[in-house]
């Protein structure tokens, strides 16, 4: 019961990445000290009943107006209230996962509101358009994350009631291992040495990835663009191979480490590699993508 009750919940509060929350995604019921304050309604009225006493059953009334009223403001706390919540994705092992939750309100209006995740809970107040609330996990294996169960809640303005919602984000978040150096020198996939940097045939355009020892700075110091520089012999110029066949391990996961170590000293040192992964290949590159592509690669593996 208990997991058909949760599969439920994932289903009926699965969230994508941006929702507004209407009256479907609210749960609102007593809360807490909420139960003793019906109690106390239940004695007022019938004390006032017994004792054929119209000032104690107004005052049943009063207090009965006042939990009806609360029920109505604790529920505007939630009530149309943007909910984007952006996680990244791919993070590492021991690296912080930073992921940011926004709430957003088209009319402006102060809401206290409390989130839980796993066993921390923020509070948060939301008087502006936009708010931000940043979670950090410190995921330990390498693979898929899931991402703990989000609790939104209030129990504004007295604590009598408790509104609240769930979000299952569905995005998937892959965890790349941990880099290990790998101490031997890195196999190069050109058997030549560098060329003279003085003899070159030809220059193209700079595109993102491309070595920066080969960049025609002459140009560059004269305004005209960056330039990489074409040589008669050259292909694949100090290009770097980094084939799981060749990790010197017996360890799926101490190959993997070991990549990731080479892929992070290529990319302190703008070189550009190959990624080989049994039968899948990353092709040649460096840079922003070309590392964000590896570790993905590497987290999937």
């Amino acid at each position: 019961m208990k997991r058909k009750f949760r599969q439920w919940l994932g289903q009926r509060f699965k969230f994508e990445q941006q929702k507004k929350l209407t009256q479907r995604d609210i749960l609102i019921f007593i809360y807490q000290q909420g139960y003793i304050y019906l109690v106390l309604i239940l004695i007022t009225f019938i004390a006032g009943i017994n004792y054929a006493n119209n000032l104690i059953l107004g005052f049943c009334f009063l207090i009965s107006a006042i939990l009806c009223i609360s029920f109505y403001l604790t529920f505007k706390q939630l009530h149309q209230l943007e909910i984007e919540i952006v996680v990244p994705e791919v993070g590492r092992v021991g690296d912080a996962l930073h992921v940011q939750m926004y709430f957003k309100q088209s009319e402006i209006a102060t809401r206290y509101l409390r989130v839980k995740v796993a066993d921390e809970t923020h509070r948060v107040l939301v008087s502006e358009s936009e708010k931000k609330l940043v979670f950090t996990f410190k995921p330990e294996q390498r693979g898929q994350f899931i991402l703990p169960d989000i609790q939104l809640y209030s129990t504004y303005p007295l604590g009598l009631v408790r509104t609240w919602t769930y979000f299952y984000v569905q995005s998937k978040i892959w965890i790349a291992p941990q880099p290990q150096d790998f101490q031997q020198e890195h196999e190069v996939a050109s058997d030549a040495g560098l060329p003279d940097l003085d003899e070159y045939r030809d220059l193209k355009n700079y595109q993102l990835g491309d070595a920066l020892q080969l960049v025609s700075w002459k140009q560059a110091a004269r305004g005209q663009g960056l330039y990489i520089k074409q040589f008669e012999n050259q292909v694949d110029l100090n290009i770097v191979t980094i084939d799981y066949a060749h990790m010197p391990s017996a360890l799926h996961e101490e190959k993997l480490k070991l990549m990731m170590g080479l892929v992070d000293q290529c990319e302190r040192q703008q070189t550009p590699y190959i990624l080989k992964i049994k039968d899948i290949l990353l092709e040649q590159g460096c840079g922003e993508k070309q590392y964000l592509d590896a570790k993905l690669l590497l987290a999937q593996a």
